[in-house]
């Protein structure tokens, strides 16, 4: 008997029988219980992706970010269509050109990335393997090394430089990794974004990026103009040659003038050969200002400023992300858990497995005081209501037992399916109410395995219900008189059979018949059903069984034996009782 737990309410609730075929629709009041039920289980696994999401924010390492942005000036020419398509044409080629190795490799070299930790490391990412492994490519980076280490002197430098090269090619694809290039809408503005561990490096890469894109662009002109310049000297030299044959042809022609149509064509000639000489030279003259003075076609517009909060990890995202999956993580374990879970948790589990009539709640809350207050001392004499701390609601399970009192159920059996559910205290409070209410009452302890009735109520009682079972006459000194419509047997000294077996016989000197005689209700406290057979044996003596569970402790599976198993010996099942209910399913 449960001495430090008391009720705070009970709400007996008639259900009526359940459907026969098909399954009831999901409502939103079993959304809510389900929730209700659940909601430790969601939160704890949101808390949980919390924590992961939190500690990572916390100990990742934060990635800044800078941007350049750079003006380009295409050299195109046509219509404005063609120089449309021209522009977009020249400037994604731009584009590649600044994520070019060159570009890449250039910055590298005059920031030193190559010996810096965050670009090179020795030791590859879980990731950096899983490409490597997918790509068929070798993930350990000291294969050189290695082979550098059993190499002879000669062939000592070569390796270092192979490995050094691999450093750098390392360096060159982490960069590529952390940085940016992007075109700004339609414009022919262009933005190079670095990211790094300090804004300061970031703001260096960015820049640096930039300047080695206008290099590489300058040089590409330039080069382009030294191999123009190179063809044009070549062209020039033969013009000069077909002038000077030319010229000569006209001297020679001109000293002894014999056809005008032929000195004309010669002239015609030899003014040609001038004038393409003359432009080719102007041309050749062009292209060598350019190589000497090169003009880029693009310009920085914007340089990169110091970032004033970390781009990465993004805090906020991550913390929202981690929350929604989280709830969704969280609702998927609950639906799983509430699905699999056979502890009884609603009366309609009971009500539509086992077929009974009603089926009770009964919530409870707990004291500080360690014994109960509800039990009545023995040889009380008090006749007074407030002798009897009625408990908030049990008056409605007590009028429900009337109810049954009508159809002359009087002897009732308060039953547990296992220990600790709490029948000693249900059947010591309906014996209270019911003498309350006028009826004389009965209340009777059978629970050999544990008597907690007799222990509260009469500690100290010389005889009980084991000497009444061999001597009908001690009823008359056993039954203590705790109220002038309440009396109590106690259980008295088992020896070997306990009481409930021995009554089951039908050989003792004790009847519930005669008892039946002298009061208007009996209520019998039985062992639970699964520490004792005492309930098969006495229950179909009986009137009817209340089987009192456990809210969140029993399973419906052993509910549902106990109430099989006791109508298969011949008991009437009167109803259940969930016991030790939260508030929040009571209401």
């Amino acid at each position: 008997m449960t001495s430090s737990t008391i009720f705070s309410g009970v709400s007996p609730i008639s259900l009526p029988p359940a459907p026969t075929g098909g399954n009831s629709p999901l409502t939103l009041r079993d959304m809510l219980f389900f929730i209700r039920m659940r909601w430790l289980w969601i939160a704890a696994t949101t808390f949980a992706f919390l924590v992961l999401a939190g500690s990572y924010v916390l100990t990742a390492e934060p990635t800044f970010v800078a941007n350049t942005q750079l003006v380009i000036v295409p050299q195109v020419s046509g219509s404005e269509a063609q120089r449309a398509f021209a522009e977009d044409a020249f400037i994604e080629g731009q584009l590649e050109i600044a994520k070019s190795s060159d570009v890449v490799g250039g910055t590298v070299t005059v920031l030193g990335l190559d010996t810096d930790p965050d670009f090179v490391d020795q030791t590859p990412s879980l990731q950096d393997r899983a490409k490597n492994w997918l790509m068929g490519a070798s993930s350990e980076p000291d294969t050189a090394s290695q082979e550098a280490a059993g190499a002879g002197p000669r062939d000592r430098q070569p390796q270092q430089q192979i490995e050094d090269g691999r450093i750098r090619d390392r360096a060159i694809a982490t960069l590529l990794n952390m940085m940016g290039v992007r075109r700004i809408g339609s414009s022919t503005i262009i933005e190079i974004s670095a990211a790094a561990s300090t804004p300061q490096k970031a703001v260096d890469i960015a820049d640096t990026l930039a300047r080695q894109y206008i290099q590489k662009n300058i040089a590409m002109k330039a080069n382009a103009s030294r191999q123009y310049s190179e063809w044009l000297t070549r062209f020039v030299s033969e013009q000069q040659r077909g002038l000077a044959e030319a010229a000569s042809a006209l001297a020679s022609f001109t000293s002894n003038p014999r056809d005008q149509f032929k000195l004309a064509e010669l002239q015609s000639a030899t003014d040609a050969r001038r004038t393409l000489y003359e432009n080719t030279l102007n041309q050749l003259t062009e292209a060598k200002q350019r190589i000497t003075y090169p003009v880029s076609d693009a310009t920085i517009v914007s340089r990169a400023t110091l970032p004033l909060s970390k781009a990465r990890p993004r805090s906020t995202l991550i913390i929202a992300f981690a929350a929604a999956v989280g709830l969704g993580v969280g609702f998927a374990l609950a639906l799983i858990r509430h699905a699999g879970d056979r502890r009884i948790v609603r009366p309609n589990q009971i009500a539509d497995a086992g077929g009974l009539p009603f089926v009770t709640l009964l919530a409870t809350s707990r004291t500080s005081n360690g014994h109960s207050a509800r039990f009545l001392a023995a040889g009380t004499g008090s006749s007074t209501a407030a002798a009897y701390p009625v408990i908030p609601g049990m008056a409605e399970l007590s009028a429900t037992v009337v109810g049954l009192r009508r159809k002359r159920r009087v002897v009732i059996g308060i039953v547990a399916v296992n220990p600790g559910g709490g029948a000693s205290t249900i059947a010591c409070e309906l014996a209270v109410l019911s003498s309350i209410s006028g009826a004389q009452t009965l209340l009777i302890d059978a629970a050999a395995q544990k008597s907690s009735l007799s222990k509260s109520i009469a500690p100290h009682s010389s005889t009980g219900l084991v000497d009444v079972l061999d001597n009908g006459e001690l009823i008359r000194t056993a039954a203590l008189p705790l109220t002038p419509t309440l009396k109590f047997l106690p259980l008295g000294k088992v020896v070997a059979v306990s009481p409930a077996i021995r009554l089951s016989s039908r050989r003792t000197q004790l009847s519930f018949a005669e008892l039946k005689k002298e009061f208007d209700a009996i209520f019998v406290d039985i062992s639970a059903f699964s520490a004792s057979p005492d309930a098969n044996a006495i229950a179909p003596e009986l009137d009817g069984v209340l089987v009192v569970t456990s809210h969140g402790h029993t399973s419906i599976d052993d509910t549902m034996h106990v109430i099989e198993t006791l109508r298969n010996v011949g008991a009437e099942i009167l109803g259940a009782i969930i016991n030790h209910a939260p508030k929040r399913i009571e209401s």
